[in-house]
């Protein structure tokens, strides 16, 4: 039962999968970390060198570019603090744990991707629209983009090689993983640094356009063109941090895969509910009710039920299971 496991060389068999369920799952916690941490010292140069050659060619696009550069840089010290909080032990106070404070954080550094990355970008480009024409220092500013396309396309490969080792974990295409996962600091990381890979391009092209015509509009224009980029991947990562906050079940073949492993277990003879949530990154709060073999009196089922959750619980990727037992005449779980 794994949403993140480390993946292998070629894409599982439905077998192997799940047996990945019963045999437990690793969370990828220290590679998120890792991919965090590339992401922070590749934006941190970024953004320096991007905010002197903004200085010295006064040009909108890169303007925009260092906004953009230092909002990341910001981003992912939130994303580090994610990771840290996240993986604090439950509590009394914290039954199901503190996961979700991941998305919590996760959702404070989109907004602020939102705020200081694209909406800058897009008041400071608005306004020099109609600003006078000036000639720039396209040397260092093509200079400069060529550098930071570098060090953002090795985060990026960082970040793709997460996706795709575990992606292929599931047999699933790695654009669909990183949307669904609940890595929350992955898909972060992986969108930031494709907005910021795809932000360079945008910010060359407007730059480029205004060498060779001689209007800054264009370079106006590209500034504009970069901030509207950023707002599009700041709403998609505060939508499904949201919906994350707000409880989200895990996928169908997940929930199939902890169906067969609760009817595997030689004490299970029926489940006749079954819920599986996300609390965290690769966290599930597992809620079931489950009829027992055997017609022991209460105490002994007591005793065989909780020994049942014990076992669910020492999973890797399960945060707190809830057992109880089925009623009379309750139908199965089928899927």
């Amino acid at each position: 039962m794994t949403d993140s496991p480390a993946g292998g060389t070629t894409p599982p068999t439905p077998s192997s999968t799940t047996d990945a369920l019963s045999s437990g799952g690793k969370k990828p916690g220290g590679e998120s970390i890792v991919t965090v941490l590339v992401a922070l010292a590749a934006n941190t140069l970024i953004a320096v060198a991007k905010t002197v050659a903004a200085m010295i060619t006064g040009s909108a696009s890169m303007v925009a570019e260092a906004a953009h550069s230092w909002a990341d840089t910001g981003n992912e010290i939130f994303l580090l603090i994610a990771e840290r909080r996240s993986e604090k032990p439950r509590d009394d106070r914290h039954p199901f744990g503190y996961g979700r404070e991941a998305y919590v954080w996760a959702m404070v550094a989109a907004f602020g991707l939102f705020t200081a990355g694209s909406i800058l970008s897009i008041s400071h480009g608005i306004g020099q629209l109609g600003a006078a024409e000036e000639e720039t220092n396209y040397t260092v500013a093509y200079v400069v983009l060529a550098i930071a396309f570098v060090l953002e396309g090795t985060s990026f490969i960082q970040a793709v090689r997460q996706t795709r080792s575990q992606a292929r974990h599931y047999g699933l295409r790695p654009l669909h993983f990183v949307l669904s996962t609940s890595e929350t600091t992955l898909r972060a990381v992986f969108f930031e640094d494709l907005a910021a890979l795809l932000g360079i391009l945008l910010a060359a092209g407007g730059i480029a356009a205004h060498e060779v015509t001689g209007d800054a509009i264009y370079d106006a224009i590209g500034s504009i063109l970069v901030g509207v980029l950023l707002g599009v991947v700041a709403i998609l990562l505060i939508v499904r941090n949201g919906q994350f906050l707000v409880g989200q079940a895990a996928r169908p073949a997940l929930r199939r895969q902890a169906l067969d492993l609760l009817l595997r277990h030689p004490d299970v003879d029926r489940v006749t509910f079954l819920h599986l949530e996300w609390v965290g990154p690769s966290k599930l709060l597992v809620v079931a009710a489950v009829d027992l073999s055997a017609d022991d009196r209460e105490s002994v089922l007591a005793v065989r039920l909780e020994a049942l959750e014990d076992r669910v619980d020492d999973h890797d990727l399960v945060e707190r299971c809830i057992l109880t037992l089925s009623a009379p005449g309750e139908a199965d779980v089928v899927a």
